[in-house]
């Protein structure tokens, strides 16, 4: 199935939601009409159980080059008034991120060029990133008088701790694939030409996993951020209860006893 819109591109194939920013021209930078059709895309890929995941990636030579500055200056209100930012990320971003966030599917972010601001941060949304070598992030705000957002400043701690976050946040400097790589933010580097397929051979990989139990553990994994350790061994023991009635994991034990490989129905 392939759905052409006017900002995204969605094709669903094999297990596979793939999600793809579509304004080349403008190296992907987000716009309000971006964010509705990512939102209707994001939710098709949680309610269509045929979708075992989902790759976000972009057009032409960019992943994205975040939020359309032009898109800002038109919202200037009589005699230059600034735009309300805060009711901008409240209405058209945070909505975006926190769908990737507590979606019950992967979400693999294929960063295939430049990342900055918003476009960074929902590469760092995703559960997994893979980058082309000619990749690369640079948060962008604090050079234009502004705060990271989008979580950027949330799932860069997660990432790579505060010392780190704090460096890409206050000093606003690029970050290379490879320097990502080495610190933690992203999961693999691979050549430009490798990135469609190493994404999809990712996405084939977690496709064929169980989704229940995917399901289970992430939000096993978004949980432990607010919580005690006594809390979170509770919070475990009763996802590990719903996922041992699972017929998954029933066929799990099944194909691992008779050395076969499972089948898994997502039941």
């Amino acid at each position: 199935m392939a759905n052409a819109l006017s900002t995204v591109q969605v094709n669903s194939a094999d297990g596979i939601l793939t999600v793809t920013l579509n304004r080349p021209e403008v190296l992907n930078a987000f716009c309000a009409d971006m964010g509705v059709e990512l939102g209707a895309a994001f939710r098709l890929a949680q309610r269509d159980e045929s979708v075992r995941c989902v790759v976000l990636t972009g057009a032409g030579r960019a992943f994205c080059a975040g939020q359309d500055v032009r898109e800002l200056r038109a919202m200037e209100g009589q005699g230059g008034a600034p735009p309300d930012l805060g009711a901008y990320l409240r209405d058209k971003l945070n909505p975006l991120i926190l769908r990737m966030r507590t979606m019950e599917k992967p979400v693999v972010a294929a960063v295939n060029g430049p990342a900055a601001g918003a476009g960074a941060s929902f590469a760092f949304a995703a559960d997994l990133v893979i980058c082309a070598r000619s990749a690369s992030f640079k948060l962008a705000f604090a050079s234009l008088g502004l705060v990271p957002d989008a979580a950027a400043t949330f799932t860069l701690v997660q990432r790579v701790g505060y010392g780190r976050a704090a460096e890409l946040c206050l000093l606003d400097e690029p970050l290379t694939a490879e320097r990502a790589l080495e610190i933690g933010l992203v999961s693999r580097v691979v050549a430009d030409e490798a990135l469609p397929a190493t994404a999809r051979q990712t996405a084939l990989r977690l496709a064929a996993l169980p989704p229940r139990a995917l399901a289970l553990t992430k939000r096993a994994l978004n949980h432990a951020w607010t919580t005690t350790l006594d809390e979170h061994l509770a919070y475990e023991s009763h996802l590990q209860a719903t996922a041992g009635r699972t017929a998954d994991h029933r066929e799990g034990m099944a194909a691992f006893l008779e050395k076969r490989p499972p089948r898994f129905t997502g039941q």
